[in-house]
């Protein structure tokens, strides 16, 4: 069959029009498989790091693995060393030197490792009518009433009066116990459902069910809290007091699994913002010898402002950038005014089944690469780093350099809401930033949703942005 030429319409649109591709409409099934071979790595990530510390703990254990080292500044380092440096056991910097002096500028992704979650209270262990709970106070912006009656499991650590941390990670494991929040059966839930959504679950109702046999030796009050205090104090050696000083997390006990018939995509607690660490992580760590020195930063508190010594309103990653500066004989400010970033952070997907919310135009959509959010805030850009057109158009040559899949995006309508990332703290550095990363179905929901091909686009996107040269 003889083939029709393209109209003159045709042609121009070719030239002129925005092509914004499926991911698999766009490339053969071998970069499918790559996709999918990634996300293998990135699943057993979630499945194994699951709170900030956990996730600090691993990164350092990949990254020596890799050939990394712990950064001494008092140390003279050559292009193509690799080191990091870890903050207080919640954060931390991966560096590759680069070619160039760091007086000419840093590259920087970061993201953060921080999801939103129920935290233990100081006082949490109580028990009313024979049976004994843990009090919570939650941690990041959560829908409440997503949160009962889903398996949860208890994550994190006591710290003792002598210095001795005991590591918690109790219901993940087959076997395990695990841990609830009860909610009211239909029937009696009349009152409860005149409630408006928000407050359907009440944040002092979030409250763990942990146990309900008593101690049984004598008769006293509080026998069902005598006996969980008896179980901890023989599998952890702690008392009630140890409560204080601890940091404990309850989070959804699911295991990172495949979803839909072609398993195109991955459902997991914890990708807002896993999904893009993983991949910041994994690019720095295949870039060799880059022309400018690479720092991914993994950070902590980002769910609740960044506020906090191991967030990044703090001076962490100021403090190691002047080190760097230090080593080449420059003022930091010098250093900072010449670098870039790559706030890594997620977007929130176009859901079908919720339109009304997103501007369809500017929204981001499954399967079409890294969305790059020029930025974030609130209604009139309040609380946003508006990233500059100069810094955009370098970050767009970077990308397609490499023929990365990326699109645009917005956070939703303009006055539905919004949000912020990190990238506001680093453009209060003096360094050019603007957010890309993955957009992800029901954010901050206990199971969130990705979409394999987007994951491997971003961890594509961080490592063209690392190597690019012009």
């Amino acid at each position: 069959m003889e083939k029709k030429e393209k109209s003159p319409a045709q042609t121009l649109k070719e030239q002129l029009f925005r092509k914004n591709e499926h991911f698999d409409l766009r490339f053969d099934a071998d970069e499918t498989a790559k996709a999918d071979t990634f996300c293998e790595g990135y699943k057993a990530f979630l499945n194994a790091a699951k709170t900030e510390r956990e996730c600090a703990a691993w990164i350092v254990r990949r990254a020596e693995k890799a050939g990394f080292s712990a950064f001494d500044p008092e140390k003279t380092y050559a292009p193509g060393d690799k080191v990091y440096c870890a903050n207080r056991g919640k954060a931390v910097i991966l560096c590759v030197f680069g070619r160039q002096s760091v007086k000419n500028g840093v590259r920087i992704v970061a993201s953060h490792i921080d999801s939103p979650r129920l935290d233990l209270k100081p006082t949490p262990l109580y028990e009313s009518e024979e049976i004994a709970y843990f009090k919570t106070h939650y941690y990041g912006g959560i829908r409440k009433y997503q949160w009962v009656t889903i398996p949860l499991s208890l994550h994190g650590v006591f710290v003792k009066k002598n210095g001795e941390t005991v590591t918690v990670r109790l219901g993940e494991e087959p076997g395990e116990p695990q841990f609830v929040v009860t909610d009211l059966l239909p029937h009696l839930a009349a009152e409860q459902s005149k409630r408006t959504l928000s407050e359907g679950i009440k944040g002092e109702e979030l409250n763990i069910l942990i146990g309900s046999r008593p101690f049984k030796s004598d008769e006293d009050s509080e026998l069902v809290k005598l006996n969980i205090l008896k179980l901890l104090s023989e599998k952890y050696g702690v008392t009630e007091d140890d409560f204080i000083s601890a940091e404990l997390e309850l989070v959804p006990a699911f295991e990172a699994r495949d979803i839909g018939f072609d398993r195109s995509l991955i459902g997991a607690y914890g990708h807002d913002d896993r999904v893009c660490a993983y991949p910041a992580l994994e690019a720095l760590l295949a870039t060799e010898l880059p022309e400018q020195t690479a720092l991914t930063v993994l950070t902590d508190k980002e769910e609740i402002g960044s506020d906090g010594n191991t967030g990044l309103n703090s001076a962490y990653l100021r403090d190691f950038i002047t080190d760097l500066a230090l080593q080449a004989g420059v003022p930091v400010h010098r250093v900072l005014g010449r670098s870039t970033c790559l706030s890594a952070d997620v977007n929130a997907c176009f859901d079908p089944t919720f339109p009304q919310v997103h501007d369809k135009l500017n929204a981001a959509f499954l399967n079409h690469g890294a969305v790059i959010t020029k930025y974030t805030g609130a209604r009139g850009k309040s609380g946003s780093s508006d990233a500059h057109a100069e810094f955009l158009g370098w970050v767009r040559a970077a990308l397609d350099s490499e023929n990365v899949c990326w699109q645009i995006g917005e956070l939703g309508k303009v006055d539905e809401g919004g949000g912020g990332t990190v990238a506001m703290y680093i453009a209060n550095m003096n360094v050019d930033v603007v957010d890309l990363g993955v957009p992800v179905l029901s954010m901050h929901a206990p199971f969130e949703l990705v979409a394999k091909n987007d994951v491997y686009s971003t961890f594509r996107a961080c490592k063209a942005y690392f190597s690019f040269e012009k």
